[in-house]
């Protein structure tokens, strides 16, 4: 794997990190300022969250492995 390869890798999953954080941040919101009244969005918000943190998760595994494989 090239350095630029790399350098791809580390750029998705830090995109990948910000993602899940920002839905991590919506799902507090939603915990801190807006339940019981909008307990009807828990699902979807919760959905939404696991899978930016699933997609970190796989982005983060990946670039794991190429750098491994590199050294």
């Amino acid at each position: 794997m090239t350095p630029e390869d790399l350098r791809k890798l580390e750029k998705e999953v830090k995109k990948t990190k910000r993602l899940a954080s920002e839905q991590a941040m919506e799902l507090h919101d939603l915990i801190e300022d807006r339940l019981p009244d909008a307990y009807d969005e828990i699902m979807g918000i919760a959905q939404a969250t696991y899978d930016a943190c699933k997609a970190w998760d796989e982005a983060n595994q990946k670039l794991n492995a190429a750098q491994a494989e590199a050294a």
